[in-house]
């Protein structure tokens, strides 16, 4: 189908709609709901992002680059067929796509310069004969019929695989003025284009007051001040389009209290004048110096980035954390404030990483998994592409194979609602027409969008508590009901909520022995509906003296879970006064639930036995190491647990 013939048929349904309800004609129920928005443009109340309706959406998704690098085009279309990515990306649950672009690209295609990529037309037939901007259009089509949306990302200054280097957004002949140029072309192109959802004015600005050039954030109107860019970047798009979402991420530094631009860059580890992230993490500004589009304030999203240990070993990894410390110590003070204050939506725009190699990133990736999931953070997950040096991709080196492990681990993230995923586009289901899968954002509000669903699920079961050490209680309970699907649980701690999970089991560890605790469960739903809280199970640790004689102790964490298997997370801690150079894990599942791969660690029998890798055996006395595994069957709760040391 044609985007002109869509749209058609969305304002023919939507004036038949309003011609029924004035007539009165007998077809419209006296109580309809409103008619369904005639488009798929997307807007900011609060810290939510909603369709026309009013409708809560979450936009979760991720990247795939290509058209950014010197290639001008996707890669992995020198050997995969640009149809099926597409369609697994769809019927995976991916119903936001960010696509990296260069300026020079972009001016390239607006003073009519677009030339024919490398791309394998043998696998791409339908390719044959396109331009770069031909085969990105197409691209656009295919998302319309399979329900995704998209939005554009400036990447680089430059079309150059490494051009997310340079700190800023002017380089060589590519000025300020032509960034701003390249980004109204953008929006005048596809202005009607409601595929075309969201723009990322500028991928990662960084730079330190060290660099020759590096990207600030005050109320100046510098050349280098990222916010005054940003803010005139978006205003003469909006003023072009003023449906589109902008995205604004942050920069790398900002000056401490006391401190300015103007300080000088001390060593960061030793005296620092500036508060330090990742790159395009830091919107610390925004507390002192918002982004202002006054009229269409309601269009403006900030967008962080953020990574794990095996990017960059940043100073916060080199100490104990777990989600709790990450934030308070990085994500809060840098972005996730944005959200809790009700100023606007985050989108993580890149996050992601290797698996099995670090625990540390392990731990990192899971925890900000978390933290999305039980806020709703939109994100889009970095990369699809399986050619991304420091972080690999979704999908495997064939360009076609899913990595299912890290697959697993995202996809708790991916918008879902009664066992389906849910896209962005009211009338295509995400997956296409006839999609197994995925649902429209019609389909999850009903036919005439409205309020959606206000109903709260059921309590959750009284939690049952399995394993009890000194330091940790292995809870399970039964699955609360709802009228659509219960989507987590929130695990509350003597009234506290420490935990949110997508399954019906959880561990609570740093506890203290011989201590009475209570533990009681909330369930949420997919619209944010929260049950009242369960029936609580009083709970008395150990004595200290317990799991000395051991050696260790383990605890396990279910990260995710789906019809039909789950993922754990084990951490395994020397409890003992001696250093340790082994350990084994062993508990028993019952029928039905086996262990079906595992990382960090060495399977074996009887029962359900691991032991350490070569490089993770060695603990210190109170030191951890973990390990994970993706299980068939329920994610039920261990028995018969041991766990000794050597």
């Amino acid at each position: 189908m044609t985007l002109r013939s869509r749209r058609g048929r969305r304002l023919a349904a939507a004036l038949v709609g309003a011609a029924l309800a004035v007539t009165g004609a007998s077809t419209v129920p006296t109580a309809a709901a409103a008619a369904p928005p005639a488009d798929d443009w997307l807007h900011v109340s609060g810290n939510k992002i909603v369709d026309a309706a009013g409708n809560p959406v979450w936009l979760t998704g991720a990247n795939w680059f290509g058209f950014n690098a010197s290639e001008r085009v996707f890669h992995g279309l020198w050997s995969a067929n640009i149809t099926e990515i597409t369609r697994s990306m769809a019927q995976r649950g991916i119903n936001l796509v960010r696509v990296p672009i260069s300026t020079q690209l972009l001016l390239e295609w607006k003073n009519g310069q677009a030339t024919a990529p490398n791309v394998n037309t043998y696998a791409n037939p339908e390719l044959a004969g396109m331009d770069s901007l031909e085969i990105f259009e197409f691209w656009l089509d295919l998302c319309e019929r399979f329900g995704i949306k998209v939005m554009l990302d400036v990447h680089s200054a430059e079309a150059d695989n490494s051009g997310h280097i340079h700190p800023v957004w002017w380089k060589g002949t590519i000025t300020p003025e032509h960034f701003y140029q390249a980004w109204e072309w953008a929006a005048a192109r596809w202005k009607t284009n409601d595929t075309m959802v969201a723009f990322d004015l500028k991928n990662e600005p960084h730079g330190t007051p060290n660099d020759p050039v590096r990207a600030k954030w005050d109320s100046s109107t510098d050349v280098d001040n990222w916010k005054h860019t940003a803010e005139t970047a978006a205003k003469r798009i909006l003023a072009i389009n003023p449906e589109v979402l902008i995205a604004v991420e942050g920069q790398e530094v900002y000056p401490r209290e006391g401190e300015t631009w103007n300080s000088p860059n001390t060593d960061p580890d030793l005296s620092p004048n500036y508060h330090y992230n990742w790159w395009g993490g830091n919107l610390r500004g925004v507390k002192d110096h918002p982004i202002n589009l006054g009229a269409h304030q309601d269009q403006l999203v900030y967008s962080p980035h953020d990574y794990g240990p095996l990017v960059f070993n940043q100073p916060w990894f080199d100490k104990p954390f777990d989600k709790a410390s990450l934030t308070d110590d990085v994500w809060r003070p840098n972005w996730f404030y944005l959200h809790e204050n009700g100023t606007a939506p985050l989108l993580i725009g890149e996050w992601g990483g290797r698996l099995g190699q670090d625990a540390r990133q392990d731990e990192w990736m899971t925890a900000l998994r978390d933290l999305i999931a039980e806020n709703q953070l939109h994100q889009t997950f970095w990369v699809l592409n399986p050619n991304s040096g420091d972080t690999g991709g979704l999908l495997l080196d064939d360009w076609k194979t899913w990595d299912e492990q890290k697959y697993a681990l995202l996809k708790p993230a991916l918008w879902q609602h009664g066992g389906k995923f849910v896209g962005l586009d009211h009338q295509v289901p995400l997956g296409g027409d006839g999609s197994t899968t995925g649902i429209s954002l019609g389909q999850r509000y009903g036919d005439g969008g409205g309020e959606g669903d206000g109903i709260a699920p059921s309590a959750p079961g009284q939690p049952t508590a399995g394993t009890v050490t000194a330091n940790s209680v292995a809870l399970s309970w039964t699955a609360a009901t709802d009228n659509v699907g219960v989507t987590g649980y929130e695990v509350l701690r003597n009234g506290t909520v420490i935990a949110t999970v997508s399954g019906t089991s959880y561990t609570a560890t740093g506890l203290t022995a011989s201590t009475a605790y209570t533990f009681s469960l909330r369930a949420r739903d997919a619209a944010g509906n929260v049950s009242a809280a369960s029936a609580a199970r009083g709970v008395t640790t150990a004595s200290g003296g317990g799991g000395e004689s051991q050696g260790c102790s383990a605890t396990f964490t279910t990260a995710g879970s789906w019809s039909g298997g789950f993922q754990m997370a084990v951490t395994v801690t020397n409890t003992g006064t001696a250093a340790r150079t082994g350990w084994t894990v062993s508990w028993t599942y019952p029928s039905g639930t086996t262990v079906a791969s595992l990382w960090n660690g060495v399977l074996g029998t009887p029962a359900v036995t691991v032991r350490n890798a070569a490089h993770n055996g060695a603990l210190a006395p109170g030191a951890s190491a973990t390990f994970g595994f993706v299980g068939n069957g329920p994610a039920a709760t261990p028995t018969a647990l041991t766990c000794t040391s050597s």
